[in-house]
């Protein structure tokens, strides 16, 4: 279990592994492109030279993108739905030319449908992103708040969206669980039978096996508010000892970490990622 940060990629994308060290990552996540819209830098072969040299200049194991926040693969209107497909499969491409492990993405909102219609919607989506698709960087579904009409809070959507998708399709893709998310979406995991009771209802929807990767977050909200609002560790309504519970879950042992926590001038991300590691290496 390896743990980290989302870091900026202020000046180009090479320069994130800097970032990360800085921060104490073992592994980060990063944007690759502007989160709220514009073009995307190149990816040259002298931007992939620098950052494979600054990966193994700051001792980072592997890394992943996560996609823009304007992504709405369930919308109704051509131009955002066409545009997210577009961008989620330009943003596996380019991590495939940098060694990127994932990239992990929201699914977006069904305004106009009903769920069922836009989990349909959703899966189609993906088909298409994944079309012809020989890069080597794995897509990652990940879970939502419960907000509004959100899609992918419940992990029977999620289920049901990998079901949809042909065999060739379903090897690219995994799950990202946001511990936030899911606490907000009422799976709790204050103490190790609640961990434990949504741990086996994911295995038995989706299967343990894809979920790749999990956004430590603790959050500011109750169980079930369905709202995204992220907390440092050990300062919200999840609670410490839940993530002392996560990091040392024999089901988790090899599934690495990444923090959204709040990110401030008093470092406090980074005295987040001190706790987690602290945390499992006790």
């Amino acid at each position: 279990m390896l743990v980290g940060v989302h870091v900026s990629a202020a000046g180009g994308i090479q320069n994130a592994p800097a970032n990360a060290k800085k921060t104490g990552c073992e592994v980060f996540q990063v944007f690759s492109r502007p989160p709220q819209g514009g073009p995307a830098r190149p990816i040259t072969a002298e931007v992939i030279k620098d950052f494979n040299l600054a990966m193994k200049k700051n001792d980072q194991a592997e890394f992943y993108i996560h996609t823009p926040y304007y992504i709405n693969l369930a919308s109704t209107t051509p131009r955002i739905r066409y545009g997210s497909i577009s961008v989620i499969r330009d943003e596996l491409e380019r991590g495939s030319l940098l060694g990127a492990k994932y990239v992990m993405t929201h699914l977006g909102s069904a305004k106009d449908l009903s769920r069922k219609e836009a989990v349909t919607k959703v899966s189609h989506g993906i088909i298409r992103i994944l079309d012809k698709y020989k890069g080597t960087t794995m897509l990652l579904i990940e879970n939502s708040a419960g907000s509004g009409n959100v899609i992918g809070d419940q992990f029977e959507e999620i289920r049901d969206i990998i079901n949809d998708l042909p065999s060739a399709a379903q090897k690219f893709v995994g799950v990202c669980l946001d511990t936030c998310h899911a606490f907000s979406s009422n799976y709790d995991l204050r103490d190790k039978k609640s961990l434990d009771e949504t741990l086996k209802k994911f295995d038995q929807l989706i299967g343990l096996e894809r979920l790749k990767l999990i956004h430590l977050n603790d959050s500011k909200n109750d169980l079930g508010a369905k709202v995204d609002r992220h907390e440092h560790i050990g300062q919200g309504k999840i609670g410490l000892e839940a993530f002392r519970i996560l990091v040392h879950h024999p089901k988790l042992k090899k599934t690495n970490l990444i923090l959204e926590t709040p990110e401030d001038e008093r470092g406090e991300q980074k005295d987040d990622l001190n706790i987690i590691k602290k945390l499992r290496d006790s």
